[in-house]
């Protein structure tokens, strides 16, 4: 990103700490988990738009969401989500470019955030990750961190927002696995976050 789309992602970023803050009082758990300097494969459940905003905000680097290409076709959307450093993948993440696309971000020690389910839970519970984040585990060398989204977006209600601990990829990687093989253990690790900081 150029210096204007840098300040206006950092201003954004600012906006949306505020917001969240206020209207959802968001509990951060986690944060030093986050790797300074290397790329990082950020993996999140989805359960409300709001959720890229709120899972980049709090960082202070640069989160690169990958978005569904529709958004792009919208008129200011697509020219705000490329400054903001987005970029599009078609259903599925079977997309080629998105895929080549993230895997050169990752090796400029970018960090990428990605919702492996594809779409938004309308029952809030994890679905079936899509094997696109698997590829980006294996075939990169980044940090893969898992995220979990914790509440309802009530306003006023509580809200948490947990990073765990990297996903230790090295025997998958070693042994080749598939990427199903890799994906299922990134849910799984979802799934944990989700179990252990569930709001009771």
């Amino acid at each position: 990103m150029g210096p204007l789309s840098t300040k206006l992602f950092s201003f954004g970023q600012f906006l949306c700490r505020v917001f969240f803050r206020i209207f959802y009082r968001v509990e951060l758990i986690g944060k030093e988990n986050i790797p300074v300097d290397d790329g990082v494969l950020l993996c999140s459940n989805h359960i409300h738009n709001l959720d890229p905003p709120l899972v980049g905000c709090f960082l202070k680097r640069k989160t690169r969401f990958m978005a569904k290409a529709e958004l792009f076709e919208a008129p200011i959307l697509k020219t705000l989500l490329p400054k903001l450093g987005t970029f599009p993948i078609r259903r599925g993440m079977s997309d080629r470019q998105a895929l080549r696309t993230g895997l050169k971000l990752l090796s400029d020690s970018e960090l990428i955030g990605v919702f492996p389910e594809g779409t938004r839970s309308k029952t809030g519970t994890l679905g079936k990750g899509l094997t696109g984040v698997g590829f980006f585990a294996l075939r990169s060398k980044a940090a893969v961190v898992p995220c979990a989204v914790i509440g309802t977006y009530k306003p006023f209600s509580k809200l948490k927002l947990v990073y765990g601990q990297p996903i230790d990829m090295t025997t998958l990687r070693n042994e080749k696995a598939s990427a199903e093989q890799a994906t299922e253990q990134i849910m799984a690790s979802i799934q944990q976050l989700l179990d252990t900081h569930k709001t009771h």
